[in-house]
């Protein structure tokens, strides 16, 4: 794991992956880490996320080889899902979207929760 710029909002780097706020692990690699969504908008709500800090999807820096890694993990992820719940949506967020300054991935189904 690399650590994000001093100042910058990383709930995954300062809270996720150092175990600071617990989460249920669905998949873990030595890359990336699947996990279910500490505040959940949906019934069920897993998050997707590199253990390196990368700031978002449009960073420029991302290695294709650590890509292509993630969206393995996103897409056993979702199977899991469909198989569960019969469906499911992935989804990532930019700009303005994106609260946590580091690239992740939601894969999430059922009703929207309250």
């Amino acid at each position: 794991m690399t650590a994000p710029p001093a100042g910058s909002e990383d709930f995954y780097c300062a809270e996720a992956l150092t175990g600071r706020t617990p989460v249920v692990k669905i998949r873990e690699t030595v890359e990336v880490l699947a996990f279910r969504h500490t505040r959940p908008s949906f019934e069920t709500h897993i998050v997707v996320i590199p253990k390196r800090h990368i700031p978002s999807f449009l960073d420029l820096s991302i290695r294709p080889a650590e890509l292509l890694a993630l969206l393995d993990v996103v897409r056993e992820v979702a199977a899991q899902v469909v198989s569960e719940t019969g469906a499911c949506r992935i989804q990532t967020n930019l700009g303005r979207y994106q609260d946590t300054q580091h690239l992740h991935w939601h894969v999430f189904s059922g009703d929207r929760l309250s």
